[in-house]
């Protein structure tokens, strides 16, 4: 049964937007510059951080909790890495929701990670089913996961000639959940230097005559001098996708399509104003 994920109609036109952040708060600031009026909640599991500040800076209510005292000492528990659900992120959720929730005396109409740095449990995901946005630098429905610059280096290997942005519906998976929209796509030789453009040709040859297609090929086999050259080009890719890409998408999202009641959902299918989505969501360059 499909089901929108917010009815202006019935909800009235300001939504109670949460953005979760844990650095600079670009991402939160850039939803907010599109349309300021709507009501903000900022929360940040890093206390002091400078989307805190921006937040400060607008007037919008600020709920700062440090997650360290939560997750003291359990990478030794679990022997490095901290499963996704255990109970100290649970505990920590289920505080952080409270106090969301107490604030905006209600649930919130919708939750945005805007640069936040920490995955939610799946008991987050069920307290807020379809409600929670996140954006990733890369093409998920191609499979490029991984943080930071890895999803264009995936990009690359794979022989593509571009990268875009996702955006999508955050599930219990890591970055698997139903895309809602993509950016135009960021021509990969366009967007850089010449001489950066040289030394990733060079990168490229090198793959292709070892018949390399993944970066985990890559990481095996090349010198170190090549991933230097793979790590800084694809930073400055990943910068100039995060303004083109982001920026872009995360604000058209949330006030082109959801604040408007054009987002539906009925099990993984999206639709905007009735149309069916494909896997790729709605792309800017080709909208539906």
């Amino acid at each position: 049964m499909k089901q929108l994920i917010y009815d202006p109609k019935s909800q009235g036109s300001r939504m109670n937007i949460v953005c979760f952040v844990s650095g600079s708060g670009t991402n939160y600031q850039r939803i907010v510059e599109r349309d300021p009026n709507h009501n903000y909640l900022v929360f940040t599991n890093r206390p002091g951080c400078e989307g805190s500040l921006k937040a400060k800076q607008y007037g919008h209510p600020v709920i700062e909790l440090s997650h360290a005292p939560y997750f003291k000492g359990t990478r030794e528990k679990y022997g490095g890495t901290i499963p996704r659900s255990c109970p100290e992120r649970e505990k920590f959720e289920k505080d952080v929701c409270w106090l969301i929730e107490d604030k905006l005396q209600k649930k919130p109409d919708l939750v945005c990670l805007a640069g936040y740095d920490l995955v939610f449990t799946d008991q987050t995901i069920d307290r807020y089913p379809w409600k929670i946005l996140n954006v990733h630098p890369g093409d998920t429905t191609k499979g490029y996961a991984g943080l930071h610059w890895l999803p264009t280096a995936k990009a690359i290997l794979a022989g593509d000639d571009e990268i875009r942005s996702t955006l999508f519906l955050a599930d219990k998976g890591l970055d698997t959940g139903p895309v809602l929209v993509q950016s135009r796509p960021l021509k990969i030789f366009t967007a850089l230097s010449r001489a950066d453009s040289g030394d990733l040709h060079k990168v490229i040859s090198y793959a292709k005559t070892h018949s390399i297609t993944n970066y985990e090929q890559f990481a095996k086999t090349a010198d170190a001098e090549r991933k230097e050259i793979m790590k800084r080009v694809c930073e400055r890719l990943q910068n100039s996708l995060k303004e083109a890409g982001d920026w872009e998408i995360y604000p058209f999202a949330v006030h082109d399509l959801i604040a408007k009641g054009s987002v539906a959902v009925d099990g993984r299918r999206i639709y905007v104003n009735g149309k069916e989505l494909p896997v790729y969501g709605y792309r800017l360059d080709t909208p539906v």
